[in-house]
């Protein structure tokens, strides 16, 4: 049994871990002043920063459509026996149902809602691709998929409410007042949707200290096999103070730093980073 494993860019995955696993990305679509461009193809998230800081309003977010998936879908056919597909969230874009429309017009492609964002995602199209050189079938790929994302634990926390604001996801007077306050919220991924959890204030230096910590402290049993640490644009030195902490409160076997893509930076903003991990149960 041959089969191709395949995702929407929205999983951020780095090229590095794409090529090793020998995994392909189709390219969503982020909308800059009136014109369409391809997620990591034609736009990179500082291209919609440096437009931002210009002064340019929100750039719009679009799922690939069912003819977009149909003719991705096909070439692969031809070669593999079967298709998995990866998309975000239903409860956050149009890509999966438009991916089941496609694959209701071909045979043996498995869209999986990954009820997800970012290396949320990433997480189950790497257990994919294993299981795919293990030479197991799309329908076996999909159903143990469907249970592992389900033991997600994917959050992340906003250094700036700026970016959310000007895309209508939070108010003015919240934005602001969030500022003021240098209030930092923990977004989490819970039921297939985005939710505020805990704020944080500080520095962001102290801020990424006390996330990790609340993390892989509390929640529940942790996998320690991977985890992803994701960020926005963060520096080197940012970077290394989120890899530090997880050192210091979890034991993980494979640390893996990857940026987020267009689609994700759009709405958060620079400076956003999230631990994205297993627990071995069922997060609620």
């Amino acid at each position: 049994m041959k089969v191709k494993i395949t995702a929407d860019s929205t999983c951020d995955l780095s090229p590095e871990l794409l090529k090793q696993y020998d995994i392909d990305v189709l390219p969503l679509y982020i909308i800059m002043n009136g014109k369409s461009y391809r997620d990591g193809v034609e736009i990179t998230p500082d291209d919609i920063y440096a437009y931002i800081s210009g002064g340019g309003e929100s750039c719009g977010t679009a799922a690939a459509n069912v003819d977009d998936y149909i003719h991705y879908f096909k070439p692969y056919l031809k070669e593999y026996d079967a298709v998995v597909h990866f998309q975000i969230s239903s409860e956050m874009s149009a890509c999966y149902q438009n991916a089941v429309l496609a694959a209701a017009e071909l045979e043996n492609v498995y869209p999986v809602d990954s009820r997800n964002l970012s290396t949320g995602i990433g997480h189950l199209v790497l257990d994919a691709a294993v299981m795919a050189q293990q030479g197991y079938d799309g329908a076996a790929i999909k159903a143990a998929m469907d249970e592992k994302k389900e033991r997600l634990d994917v959050s992340f926390f906003l250094d700036t409410l700026s970016y959310m604001r000007k895309g209508g996801r939070c108010s003015a007077v919240a934005a602001l007042g969030a500022n003021l306050l240098g209030l930092k919220p923990c977004i989490e991924v819970k039921n297939g949707k985005m939710g505020v959890g805990k704020k944080y204030r500080g520095k962001w230096e102290k801020v990424v200290g006390d996330y990790v910590r609340d993390r892989l402290t509390t929640g529940g049993e942790i996998e320690y096999d991977r985890i992803f640490i994701t960020d926005s644009g963060c520096s080197d030195e940012r970077f290394e103070l989120a890899k530090q902490a997880v050192e210091q409160y979890g034991h993980f076997k494979e640390i893996y730093h990857t940026h987020a893509g267009c689609s994700v930076s759009n709405h958060c903003g620079p400076n956003t980073l999230g631990v994205l991990f297993y627990r071995k149960d069922k997060v609620r």
